[in-house]
């Protein structure tokens, strides 16, 4: 018999969402993450030492007994949500999230997830971020132990200490970064830059069967990503409400128009819809009730309202005019590339259609 999902923070998730949210407010400032995606290292090393190992979240979907914090999805959903408000240049998703659940499918990962789940390493899967759970994904050619090929739109590889390989045996292989040839790939969003990585005869350690690490990885990947998500629109319709109550046009706040506050209340109904969708994603990933629907649920709605947030706030902030010191275009940037990772809108819709079996005749 199933159970409702539980779609309310509790206390220790809202002291979780405290103490993050204070940490990005003190390390992440608007200033330093547009300097940062202007250089050549866009990622924040300083931070991301702050969150994984003085507060311990790059392990808290490691189980204790296998060197973590033992949490749930549902406390990396709030870590995200924060992440996402701030547009942290951070590999939490990708190494914390989408790596470490690869390896919990493994049986030979133990090592390497402790030293995912200590902040000691980083990690990130080789596969190409837009990948839906349930796609097709490429492998790389063993041969005679060594691995050779080349895969593109790998998210964080240039901050990755290791990468997870999968090849063409059915095996998913640790390979140390340094082994591998990075080539920096063009990205919408400059705060969570993808590289091409080619293997030319790197050696590779086996940690396990590549299918079921890499359905079960993307499977959070999409499902916490909605949370991240939610943290941009949130962000978006909360600075363009302050905005609009400061900003006067013919001696009233913009704000006081009706057209405007018709679409800031639409704005706000679809924001608390996906905020349902994303916290039922993160509760059915914790309880493995419905896992698949509930991430193809939050998925297919996250998408379209993230980037519709961001939009609406660019173009309620045009009285300012072009301004690059403005963070909005971040945002707008980040939920852009969010909307096609892990699989875009229409195939989570699609997906979703098999799994409730409505399938277009």
């Amino acid at each position: 018999m199933s159970t409702q999902p539980d779609l309310l923070y509790s206390e220790e998730e809202e002291a979780l969402r405290a103490a993050v949210r204070d940490l990005l407010t003190d390390h992440c400032d608007v200033a330093g993450v547009i300097a940062r995606v202007e250089s050549a290292s866009p990622h924040d090393p300083s931070l991301w030492k702050a969150l994984a190992d003085g507060m311990g979240l790059a392990g808290l979907l490691v189980p204790e007994d296998r060197g973590g914090q033992g949490a749930t999805p549902r406390e990396a959903a709030v870590v995200l949500e924060e992440l996402g408000r701030a547009v942290a240049p951070v590999p939490y998703l990708t190494s914390a999230v989408v790596a470490t659940e690869a390896l919990l499918a493994c049986e030979d990962g133990d090592e390497l997830l402790a030293g995912l789940a200590s902040g000691r390493r980083t990690g990130a899967l080789a596969v190409g971020l837009h990948t839906a759970p349930g796609a097709a994904f490429t492998t790389v050619r063993l041969q005679s132990g060594a691995l050779h090929g080349r895969l593109t739109g790998i998210a964080d590889a240039a901050v990755a200490d290791v990468l997870l390989v999968p090849a063409d045996d059915g095996g998913l292989y640790a390979v140390e970064a340094d082994a591998v040839t990075l080539t920096p790939q063009t990205s919408l969003d400059l705060t969570r830059p993808v590289a091409e990585v080619t293997l030319d005869g790197a050696r590779g350690h086996r940690l396990g069967d590549a299918e079921p690490a890499v359905r079960r990885a993307l499977r959070a990947g999409a499902g916490l990503l909605a949370s991240e998500q939610l943290g941009v629109a949130d962000w978006a319709l909360t600075e363009t409400v302050r905005y609009l109550k400061d900003r006067k046009q013919f001696n009233r706040p913009v704000g006081g128009f009706q057209a405007l506050k018709h679409r800031l209340a639409q704005l706000w109904l679809e924001v608390v819809h996906l905020r349902a969708a994303a916290r039922g994603a993160a509760d059915a990933l914790a309880t493995g009730e419905d896992a698949d629907v509930a991430v193809a649920v939050a998925q297919a709605y996250a998408a379209p309202v993230a980037v519709r947030a961001a939009e609406e706030a660019l173009q309620l902030h045009g009285g300012i005019g072009m301004t690059w010191e403005h963070p909005v275009h971040l945002y707008l940037k980040r939920a852009k590339a969010d909307s096609i990772a892990y699989g875009t809108a229409g195939a989570h819709r699609e997906a979703l259609a098999g799994l409730v079996d409505l399938r277009a005749p």
